[in-house]
């Protein structure tokens, strides 16, 4: 064999980010390589289709985007949204405000208006869909944008405010799914289709910022006697529903309680889940494995308590839930807002957080954290279409993930939360076997071209 496969190295030690190493070659599957691990992948077990990777389209990330010099702009959005980069093509925008919003808006502001004779989103086009039609117009069609609600309106909602919680009062619930109707509507009319919703942001929570709860049953009913009517009477029937859009923790107990309705477990497109509380990566798989024809798709995560510049562990927790929620049949990941100020915000109520990139709110100056190089070890090259392939690892300090391109390319990720380097034997199937250099805290994904 002459073909090499493609090397690209990210590591904490050495500051690499995404750097092009010199190509391994390809071997015979039985020669000889002297190693340490190996990762060991059998092409003939396929599984779940990946659609794609992205973030969220906030205010906030609107907002700090503005504050960086033209150039800049396009060159964050060029980097996040092109093909030949991390080609990002599934992500999330806010309807209505959510915390990382610049205050609390909605899209009905007049009180009792049940008619939705007032509803506008005058307010999306100041900043967000700016925003949206920038990145479409790099990522073109392919980008599929699903929406999710912070909080309906106040008045509809039996606290009367958008913040700390409360719930949907019962006389408004057919006028609140009919605002996803006009959401949905509306952004069309903009040129920005939408793919899916989900029911509620965290619904069994309630946030010192824009928050609405939920039990199971509650957002189960609301699913299928208001949200699955009203946008499938309106000819919505393609729009998806997502359920839960919370932690991994409870996600097995609420999507029993969905998926025992028939009607919305026909309608219902999957569950949508966060990494805060606890990694409990068994919890997705447990799900896939009790309801195996929904999906699962990773909405929401994101370093919380400040900005964490240059932190090279928020990189390596990024990976980790990447490789740990595709391997579980996850078909799609969401990072949390697409970029931030230098602060972590703006955020209406200080919830300051981390960002892949963070844009000086004084000078504009742009910072590319090791987490954007970290999840694009796996957007650049796990195409959308892919399938995941049977791939194990030898050290649970090694993850690893092996995914079967369209174009016949597979492209293995692999990540070393220890402190050594290792020399890892990548064995795909009877094929062909090659060997890399994975640096301690490091990543490499290695891309074996087509046979």
């Amino acid at each position: 064999m002459t073909s090499h496969a493609s090397i690209f190295r990210s590591s904490r030690g050495a500051g690499e980010r995404l750097a092009s190493r010199p190509g391994a070659p390809l071997a015979a599957a039985d020669a000889d390589l002297p190693h340490d691990l190996q990762v060991h992948i059998e092409p003939g077990h396929a599984f779940q289709e990946v659609m794609g990777f992205g973030a969220a389209f906030t205010e906030a990330a609107a907002f700090a985007l503005s504050r960086a010099p033209a150039e800049a702009q396009e060159r964050i959005l060029h980097e996040h949204f092109a093909a030949d980069r991390h080609n990002y093509r599934l992500c999330r925008v806010h309807m209505g405000s959510c915390d990382f919003a610049l205050g609390n808006w909605s899209h009905v502001e007049r009180e009792g208006d049940l008619a939705l004779d007032s509803h506008s989103i005058d307010h999306d086009r100041r900043l967000l869909l700016p925003l949206v039609k920038r990145a479409r117009a790099i990522a073109g069609d392919g980008l599929r944008i699903f929406a999710s609600p912070w909080s309906p309106p106040g008045w509809m909602k039996t606290t009367g405010i958008m913040n700390r919680g409360g719930r949907l009062k019962a006389e408004c619930r057919d006028a609140w799914a009919q605002c996803y109707v006009r959401f949905i509507r509306a952004y069309e009319a903009e040129g920005v289709p939408i793919w899916g919703v989900t029911v509620q942001n965290e619904p069994a929570a309630s946030q010192p910022w824009d928050s609405c709860e939920y039990t199971a049953e509650e957002e189960r009913d609301f699913i299928r006697d208001h949200l699955a009517p009203a946008l499938d009477g309106a000819g919505l029937s393609h729009v998806q529903i997502i359920a839960w859009d919370h932690n991994r923790d409870v996600m097995v107990q609420r999507a029993a309680v969905y998926y025992a309705d028939a009607a919305v477990r026909k309608r219902l497109w999957g569950v949508g889940f966060h990494w805060y509380c606890a990694d409990v990566f068994d919890n997705v798989r447990l799900t896939h494995d009790a309801w195996p024809d929904k999906h699962l798709l990773f909405t929401e995560g994101c370093q919380e308590g400040g900005p964490h510049p240059g932190s090279w562990d928020v990189a390596e927790r990024y990976a980790t839930s990447m490789l740990n929620d595709l391997n579980r049949w996850t078909a799609g990941w969401v990072d949390w807002n697409l970029c931030l100020d230098s602060s972590g915000g703006p955020n209406h109520v200080g919830n300051l957080c981390s960002a892949p990139v963070l844009i000086d709110a004084h000078d504009g100056a742009v910072q590319w954290n090791p987490s954007f190089a970290a999840i694009g070890h796996l957007s650049r090259f796990i195409r959308p279409g892919a399938r995941r392939l049977l791939c194990a690892s030898q050290r649970d300090h090694v993850h690893a993930g092996a995914f079967a391109n369209p174009d016949g390319s597979t492209a293995v990720v692999i990540l070393n939360r220890g402190d050594g380097a290792h020399r890892l034997r990548i064995q795909l199937g009877r094929r062909c076997a090659t060997m890399v250099e994975v640096p301690g805290h490091g990543m490499v994904t290695a891309v074996v071209p087509p046979a």
